[in-house]
């Protein structure tokens, strides 16, 4: 017999305070900004201040999100810590790297290296939490975070994991963030522009992460069920109705039966016109943005499902993401996502 997959417990450090619990109350303007630096929580409520000073800001919030989670869900035993990263820990990447550079191959720190490699943040956690059970990272761009997504959703559905964490981070780093300014796929330092009404290229980059406790168990504290994802690297814009309606038609939906669609959209000029077919699929759901709040970065869908949880839970859209009135109450909620016309996922979530 066939599962169901719960989301129990939530954990979000993003450019917004996400970390306090609070749901956009107060909204921070990053309006022109390049960069989305995260809102930084009290690390050392959650990691003692020596490995504090260790650890780059992908582990350090990565640790902050999952504990957030777990704590909220009640969870101490794990069948599985799964995340997906479009970066992974760069920061420590572009520090090995400097210094390679520096001190001419000799007299190097080894730890960055060490600390470099994709799969830092699940390991970090299983050594916290002293878990010795699945633990996978996907790297697989735009579509890191539905693929550890999907991956959990098949092991609680198939009754072969009870309880799994997974998660999705990125960081930032500056040579990192020179380079994809110099490609144009990030925006000038001195570029002005409306993110809603744009009529620039590039986005925004930023860094964040969230995680989330999944579950085949109905608890009082959950907030969703998770019903299916599904993504395709590559995707031609003008399949993009079919690629939509194919999935919703396997979940026995029809287009006005979606209460909301949360957009990608990130500010690119010559990208987001590929939201606009999808969003003409949805004449009378709720349409809903989000990076012009959080900014772009590999594992978004991240930070999409955290703000989806939040909304079933209290039943309210911020009109701080709404491109019109919402909805006085939400029962699905459908996620899409693409990076430059790539990397196309679709999240399908019901209110419980």
């Amino acid at each position: 017999m066939k599962g169901k997959c719960y989301i129990n417990g939530i954990g979000c450090v993003s450019p917004q305070k996400t970390h306090d619990g609070s749901f956009l109350e107060e909204v921070i303007d990053f309006r022109n900004a390049s960069v989305y630096e995260v809102s930084k929580p009290d690390y050392q409520k959650y990691i003692s201040p020596v490995s504090v000073r260790r650890m780059s800001s992908a582990v350090k919030n990565s640790i902050v999100a999952s504990s957030m989670a777990l704590d909220e869900a009640g969870v101490d035993d794990l069948d599985a810590i799964i995340t997906g990263t479009g970066f992974g820990c760069i920061q420590d990447s572009e520090k090995f790297l400097k210094g390679l550079i520096d001190h001419d191959e000799d007299f190097l720190t080894p730890t960055p290296f060490i600390q470099s490699t994709h799969n830092t943040v699940a390991g970090q956690i299983a050594l916290l939490r002293k878990c010795r059970a699945y633990n996978f990272t996907y790297v697989n761009g735009a579509n890191s975070f539905p693929s550890a997504l999907l991956d959990a959703l098949l092991q609680i559905t198939s009754m072969e994991a009870n309880t799994i964490l997974i998660g999705g981070v990125d960081e930032m780093a500056p040579h990192t963030r020179a380079l994809f300014q110099t490609l144009g796929q990030f925006k000038k330092n001195d570029t002005e522009f409306d993110y809603l009404d744009n009529k620039t290229e590039g986005c925004t980059s930023s860094e964040g992460s969230a995680f989330f406790v999944l579950s085949n168990e109905h608890m009082e504290e959950t907030y969703a069920e998770v019903v299916d994802v599904f993504f395709l690297n590559n995707l031609v814009s003008q399949d993009v109705k079919t690629f939509t309606i194919e999935f919703l038609t396997r979940n026995n939906l029809s287009p006005n039966e979606v209460d909301c669609v949360l957009l990608g959209k990130n500010g690119d000029l010559t990208f987001d016109v590929v939201y606009d077919d999808f969003s003409s699929l949805f004449p009378s759901s709720n349409q809903l943005v989000f990076k012009h709040l959080f900014g772009e970065m590999l594992t978004a869908p991240a930070i999409a499902l955290w703000l989806s949880c939040k909304i079933f839970k209290t039943q309210s859209i911020p009109k701080s993401l709404a491109l019109d009135v919402p909805r006085s109450s939400v029962n699905y909620i459908l996620i899409y996502n693409q990076y430059r016309n790539s990397d196309h996922s679709l999240m399908l979530l019901k209110n419980v």
